[in-house]
């Protein structure tokens, strides 16, 4: 295991969601030390911390041990949409529906 790979997957994780350290280590019930060897890769973790860790940050646990998908790999639109909530997604695709839209709109006009 590149534990230092998994760690850094997972904090980029955590900083794009907007969690401090120690916002993090609360919701895992953890302490923010035991957060920043995880994500140095000092230490391992549990398969049930594992678990916690991939869903708060809405990752499978594939991209976080391997850093891919187990479905074959996906585009980073996708893995965008995947750390969002159902909610957010519903949102993002109405703007991403606008966006084409406008996108067809200048195409078409002169």
């Amino acid at each position: 295991m590149d534990w230092g790979a998994i760690g850094g997957r997972i904090r980029r994780q955590r900083e794009f969601l907007g969690y401090t350290r120690e916002q993090f280590a609360e919701l895992l019930d953890v302490t923010p030390k035991f957060c920043a060897d995880i994500e140095l890769g000092v230490k391992g973790m549990s398969v049930q911390t594992l678990c916690r860790i991939s869903e708060i940050l809405r990752l499978s646990t594939d991209f976080i041990l391997f850093g891919k998908e187990n479905s074959g790999g996906s585009t980073p639109i996708v893995q965008l949409l995947r750390s969002c909530s159902p909610s957010e997604q519903a949102y993002a695709e109405q703007m991403l529906k606008t966006f084409i839209m406008a996108m067809n709109a200048k195409k078409e006009s002169p």
